[in-house]
């Protein structure tokens, strides 16, 4: 029997990297899931964004472990949108017990529209996981069986680190922003015995961080390449690393941990 047997978890930005990753990996404990992603292009960002095909990759994954998914594209920033998915996932599943607000955007050192960009990565990495939190917690608390909450930051929520670009900016405003979103729902949401907790990893091998674009910018800036190395000796982890954490974080495992910003970075934020 898995850790999560019996649970049903809520994950935005679902389609491929950490998302499908974390989606599998809770589905492996027994969770079935609510998956959610825009599988669309935001115009500022530089790099190919996840497809409605990734999406269905991410269905056929989970239901190869036998285990229900109810996934449907819908954009962080539309809270009527994750209301709507959340409503849907349960009128299916009976319930959400865990919510991961991991849906996220780096256009790092984009050369487009320099107010656009970094108003694009606050609406998705900061105002989309208030978003998120939002469209569940009323159902979760509803149920009265508690829940768990696990917002992904990044080590650039822990360390000013980004670049000058607008994108790059935005994105460590936005990851540090989501600090404080955790914080204020770990006190808010606590007399529900509700956790919520972040997650902070360094480059993780992903279509986000492995892709021509973000691989020119570190190229162009060598102290930029030079800030981000981990202390252990290795380039970038794996999504599954992160995942691992996840289902720890999410399962009574860490029953009383609440409010932590845990990194998984290989050292990172030690140095």
């Amino acid at each position: 029997m898995g850790k999560l047997e019996g649970k049903v978890a809520f994950i935005t930005g679902a389609a491929r990297g950490q998302g499908r990753s974390h989606a599998v990996r809770l589905a492996q404990e027994g969770a079935d899931v609510i998956a959610v992603d825009l599988c669309a292009q935001i115009d500022t960002v530089p790099y190919p964004m996840a497809t409605p095909e990734d999406l269905e990759e991410t269905v056929r994954e989970v239901e190869a472990l036998d285990r229900r998914i109810v996934a449907s594209r819908a954009d962080v920033r539309d809270l009527a949108a994750l209301e709507r998915a959340v409503r849907d996932g349960i009128a299916e599943l009976g319930r959400v017990d865990i919510v991961l607000a991991n849906a996220g955007i780096a256009p790092m050192g984009g050369e487009g529209n320099a107010g656009q960009e970094f108003q694009d990565v606050i609406d998705v990495n900061l105002t989309g996981v208030w978003n998120t939190v939002r469209a569940a917690t009323p159902a979760m608390i509803e149920q009265g069986d508690g829940g768990a909450i696990v917002i992904t930051s990044s080590t650039a929520g822990l360390k000013g680190i980004g670049g000058d670009s607008p994108g790059g900016q935005g994105y460590t405003a936005a990851k540090h922003g989501v600090v404080g979103l955790m914080r204020t729902f770990a006190n808010t949401l606590a007399q529900h015995r509700i956790r919520v907790n972040s997650v902070h990893p360094t480059g993780v091998n992903t279509p986000m961080v492995v892709n021509d674009f973000m691989q020119k910018w570190l190229a162009e800036d060598p102290t930029i390449a030079g800030a981000m190395a981990n202390l252990l000796p290795v380039e970038m982890i794996e999504a599954v690393d992160i995942s691992n954490a996840i289902v720890w974080l999410v399962s009574d495992d860490a029953r009383y941990v609440t409010g932590v910003t845990l990194p998984v970075d290989a050292g990172f934020t030690a140095k």
